[in-house]
Parts: structure tokens; C-alpha cells; sequence
């Protein structure tokens, strides 16, 4: 379970972000303390820092400088300050992400599962994941069905990776998009449906029908 360090004054935001990304089996620490942050980051040793720009005491570009004097722990900042001086602030000052308040709770858990993906996907892989005798290599980026080995493009290879890690849950569209692209760029929302049909097909031609069941308005999931 990945431990985020949340960095924010206003606690109806912060018990809010709290009780989303624990929905997704995140362990969320509120810093209620705001006078010696890299003290905490410390003591908590975290994932992922999510930082507030104002902030009491002294404003986040601060102690994300702080903090990287002692740690590369990667930095979302949140913040309604969102105009092209901060994000760019931000980003000198260490940051790895910046999302502007008001934001979209799913689109915010996308970046955050995005970042800690690159930042830790090296330790301790696993090289397969396998649901009823369907197995993805996680290694050559293939699919075997009864002993027989699929090649995936790149974008089938990372939807079944996605769903296949979330067994049992519905996976959002934004979520599916985010691990596509990702990047801040505005995709078509008719992109991914072409690429799950084109995916789906494929599946299908293996005997795999239904494999990946659609939950109207919510997402996909396998199950």
C-alpha cells in the first residue's frame, strides 16, 4: 500500500482527498502541523507528497525546495493558483505534477497513479498476471489464451494491464485515458472507444467473448 503525505491547510479539502484515495487503497497521512514539513517527510517516509501552494508559516514552492534537499519523493502540488507563473514555479521549484483547483477527484487519482507507476514500477514487479487461465506477460508485453501467445499493440497491452490489476473493480474511462496518455493533452473521448472495440475484437477472435464487460456510465472491468 502506498503511503501519501497530504499537504493541505483547509481540512474539508483534505478530508475529502483523504476519504477518495483511501476508496483506492491508498494510505493518506493529513499534516496538521505546518511549521516544519520536511520533518514530517521524514519521520513518515511517504510515496507521494500531494502540496498545497498557500499554505500557513511559509507557502509550498518553500518546502517542496525543502524537501528536495532531502528526499526525490515525487510532488503533486494542488492549488487554485493555477496561472502559467506557478505551474512553472512549481515545476523549478521539484515539483512532478500540478493540478489546478477547483479538480476532478478521478482525474486527480488517474495522476497520482500515474506518477507512483513511473516512480516505483521497477521494485518488485511482478512478471505475469493471470485470471482464468488467461495469463498477460508483463515482461514481453504478450497475452496467451490455451497456451497460445497474443501479440498486443501498445495500447491493448496497457488497457489489460489496467484492468487486469483491478480485478473485480470497474476501471473509470479517465482512468483508462490516463494510463494511455499520459500527459496534460485533450484526447477525443471516441479514441479510447475505438481502441477498446478494436481490442475487443481481438479478444473475441481467441474465444475470449465478454472478457472485458462494459458498466454503463462507469467504466470497464473484468471480473
Amino acid at each position: 500500500m502506498y503511503n501519501i503525505m497530504l499537504v493541505e491547510d483547509d481540512l474539508t479539502i483534505a478530508r475529502t482527498l483523504q476519504d477518495h484515495l483511501e476508496k483506492w487503497d491508498y494510505q493518506v497521512t493529513l499534516v496538521t502541523d505546518f511549521r516544519n514539513i520536511t520533518e514530517q517527510v521524514l519521520r513518515l517516509d511517504p510515496q507521494l507528497v500531494l502540496l498545497d501552494i498557500m499554505l500557513p508559516y511559509f507557502n509550498g514552492f518553500y518546502w517542496c525546495g525543502e524537501i528536495r534537499k532531502i528526499s526525490k519523493v515525487p510532488v503533486i502540488f494542488i492549488s487554485s493558483a493555477s496561472d502559467n507563473m506557478n505551474i512553472v514555479m512549481a515545476m523549478n521549484m521539484g515539483g512532478d505534477d500540478f493540478i489546478a483547483k477547483p479538480f476532478d477527484l478521478n482525474v486527480l487519482t488517474a495522476k497520482v497513479g500515474a506518477l507512483l507507476r513511473r516512480t516505483y514500477s521497477f521494485q518488485g514487479q511482478v512478471s505475469i498476471i493471470e485470471h482464468k487461465g488467461v495469463v498477460l506477460n508483463l515482461s514481453d508485453t504478450t497475452l496467451t489464451v490455451e497456451n497460445q501467445k497474443i501479440d498486443l499493440t501498445k495500447n491493448d497491452y496497457k488497457i489489460l494491464q489496467l484492468l487486469m490489476e483491478n480485478i473485480g473493480r470497474v476501471v473509470s474511462r479517465e482512468e483508462i485515458m490516463q494510463r494511455l496518455w499520459e500527459n496534460d493533452q485533450f484526447i477525443d473521448d471516441n479514441t479510447l472507444t475505438v481502441n477498446m472495440a478494436r481490442l475487443r475484437k481481438k479478444l473475441t477472435e481467441w474465444g475470449l467473448m465478454n472478457f472485458i464487460a462494459t458498466k454503463k456510465g462507469l467504466g470497464y472491468i473484468i471480473e
